[in-house]
């Protein structure tokens, strides 16, 4: 299996993580997997450290994904098995403003 099947896409908060393994994913054909999703049991409640490695321990299965997320305490594992990394790393200020709906360096 040659590199570029198991990709990680990391970034701040509002960086397009999401919306790029998306198209990473529908473009490769290939499995995305949303580190929040396996991250939040419902109302948003946080699970266990303990659970949150199983749970992508579960999800990482196979030689083909894409997985979205920023979560230091699992990242051994992500690292660990993807053989890209793609890094989501603009100019302070724009994903706040992309968040905030605004244009990057609208007075």
């Amino acid at each position: 299996m040659g590199s570029g099947q198991r990709f990680h896409v990391i970034g701040t908060s509002g960086s397009g993580k999401t919306t790029l393994a998306k198209q990473i994913a529908a473009q490769l054909q290939i499995r995305h997997i949303e580190m929040d999703a396996l991250h939040w049991d419902a109302n948003w409640t946080s699970i266990s450290t303990d659970v949150f490695r199983e749970r992508l321990d579960q999800a990482l299965v196979g030689d083909r994904w894409v997985i979205d997320g920023n979560y230091r305490r699992v990242r051994d594992i992500v690292w660990g098995r993807a053989d890209t990394i793609v890094w989501l790393n603009y100019p302070s200020g724009w994903s706040s403003a992309a968040l905030s709906g605004e244009p990057f360096g609208a007075d």
